[in-house]
């Protein structure tokens, strides 16, 4: 029967045997068509029209198919459905063997390794996690591919199932890598991708992450006592060379942490203080996020998000947030100036992955140049206002990126790099010859009906195109016989004759050649110019994340100049007198004037028990108390009249009836 198999039948599954687990898109023509089992459920998925095609004499399989230039959005609705969607390419631009183009998966999407904006929230990570354990003890890595973020940690927790879930519900994992066999976690819990055992073998994961970071030991980042990180980081290095096909050139440390480091806060906790969203229809709105979130660039709405999940336990980290906070609280002129800056600002953090990764479209190239042109305003106005130094560190010029955008990038660029108009007159000799050449051609095409009807004197002739034939000179029939000596007829019709000239043959190869060298030069210019944004990704990326702090205090400045908060005063004892505190959200919300009340520990006390009626507002008061200690460990003013934290390790929430 394989024998009987058309070449592109034949083609299919030997590609297909090797993404068994993911939807195929197979590129043929302008279409993405789906075969067998995939296009059944790629039409139920997506809703379109199942149809079949024949891949042997009198056998059909199912086909279904949608256009590759909208596929983005068929794309997202396959991930949300928990698919892994393989993306097959035509490679080359001349026929093989069998008449075939050679074609190859060059990426597979999956919920954990999407980088396309539209199908990504503009102010969250999107976190692959992948996780090792062993005995009572884990390895947890992550990372972001749409900001470079990577980073790991490993826990030491009985039972160690529910530290790692505890971990992953914080980080709100978009898909959790676990060993094949593995029973640690619910699929029902997280996305759940099983990737083969042997990508944990601790030799042949450290030497993964070795070779990526191109160092021969792995000491720098943190990792010699920690060898189970190891293996998770390096199995989840693996996974992503084999989904993404090497575009991982923005991952350029990985970070590791201490959940000592933090406050602990379990997955109940956080759910019951509703931190970043609420319990009843996990919304932000209705947050203490939302209430602390008044950032104007995506990079700082993530990082804020972070912060507000991960409380400090470290006195001196805390209070220098506080004093940066405190600069711009008492800064409102220049606060007010800063944030108007800020909201003209785009996502610099992702946009410098793309181009890195060439997926950058030419619109995002400008959006890349106008952030670079801010960046010195931004770093001379906290120069001048004399800023904490810390928030210039990473705030680097990049004249020469700005410049070279400047001169490369057109500046009503089209949409996507498959049309020309991208690189800018006067950037690339070569193109600019080419598109002279080009334009010459078509302005003595166009004029070309005028000087043949004077020369013949046929005022019946015209010159026309079309795709089968090219361009031609065509004469009715009854002038016909009138033809100059140099035309050569072409095609006869009913009622006209049409003819070719050398000439014009000459002519037609440069206009219609032009096109299609056109956009080769434009792609050639446009990689180069991305592969030099790639060069500087370590600077530029630090610049995204000074941004992405400068923003977060400043959003905690504006809060606090809104709302009427104080700045705490952080100890290391275990006292805790909070006067006339408010509860953050409450208060926001509540048509009525919220009425604050004090919680002062005296001296020596270390428990307080609060008794009522049901509705009396106790849960709203411990609620309250656990907000003001987590707000000021994040480094935020607080809302209260005044406010002493000794440092809170762990919070434990057992609040309402249900629980």
């Amino acid at each position: 029967m394989a024998q009987e198999l058309t070449p592109l039948r034949q083609q299919y599954l030997e590609i297909k045997k090797q993404y068994p687990e993911a939807i195929l898109f197979f590129r043929l023509g302008d279409f993405y068509e789906t075969f067998d089992e995939d296009a059944k459920k790629a039409s139920e998925a997506l809703d379109i029209v199942l149809t079949s095609r024949p891949v042997a004499k009198g056998v059909r399989v199912p086909m279904a198919g949608i256009p590759f230039h909208a596929a983005e959005n068929y794309l997202g609705r396959l991930i949300e459905r928990g698919y892994h969607v393989a993306i097959c390419e035509q490679v080359g631009t001349e026929a093989a063997e069998r008449g075939l183009f050679p074609r190859e998966v060059v990426r597979v999407l999956t919920p954990g390794t999407l980088t396309e904006p539209s199908l990504l929230p503009a102010g969250k990570n999107n976190y692959l996690v992948c996780v090792f354990t062993q005995d009572d003890r884990a390895g947890l890595a992550y990372v972001d591919i749409s900001t470079g973020e990577f980073a790991g940690t490993e826990l030491h927790h009985s039972p160690i199932a529910a530290a790692v879930r505890s971990e992953l519900q914080r980080l709100h994992a978009a898909e959790v890598l676990i060993p094949e066999g593995s029973a640690l976690l619910q699929s029902e819990d997280f996305h759940i991708t099983p990737v083969p055992s042997w990508y944990y073998e601790a030799g042949r994961a450290e030497e993964s992450l070795k070779r990526h970071f191109q160092v021969a030991s792995l000491d720098g980042f943190g990792l010699r006592e920690k060898p189970l990180l190891k293996q998770a980081a390096g199995a989840l290095l693996k996974y992503l060379q084999e989904t993404q096909k090497g575009s991982l050139q923005t991952l350029l440390g990985l970070t590791t942490y201490n959940l000592e480091d933090f406050m602990v806060l379990d997955g109940e906790t956080r759910r019951n203080l509703e931190l970043t969203e609420t319990l009843r229809d996990g919304k932000t709105e209705g947050s203490l996020l939302s209430v602390l979130d008044k950032t104007k660039t995506p990079m700082g709405k993530r990082l804020l998000m972070s912060w507000v999940n991960k409380p400090l336990l470290n006195k001196e980290t805390i209070e220098a947030r506080l004093d940066e906070v405190a600069f711009f609280h008492q800064n409102g002129v220049m606060r007010q100036e800063l944030t108007a800056i800020l909201a003209d600002l785009h996502d610099l953090e992702r946009l410098v992955n793309r181009a890195s990764s060439g997926s950058i479209r030419p619109p995002e190239m400008l959006s890349l140049r106008d952030d670079l042109r801010l960046l010195p305003t931004i770093r001379q106005l906290l120069k001048d206002a004399k800023a904490p130094s810390a928030l210039l560190a990473s705030l680097h010029e990049f004249a020469d990126l700005e410049d070279l955008l400047t001169r490369a990038i057109a500046d009503e660029p089209p949409a996507t790099t498959g049309t020309t108009g991208i690189i800018k007159t006067g950037f690339s000799p070569e193109l600019d010859e080419v598109i002279h050449t080009s334009s010459h051609a078509r302005e003595w095409i166009n004029a070309l009906e005028t000087v043949e009807k004077q020369r013949t004197g046929i005022k019946t002739l015209r010159v026309g195109y079309n795709k089968v034939f090219g361009y031609y000179i065509e004469i009715s029939r009854g002038m016909a016989e009138n033809a100059p000596d140099d035309y050569i007829r072409k095609q006869t019709l009913v009622n006209a004759e049409r003819f070719i000239t050398p000439e014009l043959k000459e002519y037609e190869a440069l206009v219609l050649n032009a096109e299609s060298e056109i956009h080769d030069i434009e792609l050639r210019v446009y990689k180069a110019v991305c592969a030099q944004i790639a060069a500087q990704a370590a600077p530029l990326l630090a610049a995204a994340q000074g941004l992405a702090r400068l923003d977060a205090v400043v959003s905690l400045a504006t809060v606090a100049a809104l709302n009427r908060y104080v700045r705490p005063e952080i100890s290391e004892d275990k006292g805790l007198r909070i006067e006339a505190g408010r509860h953050p959200v409450v208060e926001l919300r509540s048509a009525q004037r919220y009425i604050p009340n004090d919680l002062i520990f005296e001296d020596g006390e270390i428990v307080r028990i609060i008794t009522g009626p049901n509705m009396s507002g106790k849960s709203t008061f411990l609620r309250q108390a656990v907000l003001i200690v987590l707000m000021a460990q994040i480094g935020s003013f607080v809302p209260a009249d005044s406010a002493r934290i000794g440092l809170v390790d762990r919070v434990f929430t057992r609040i309402g009836a249900q629980d």
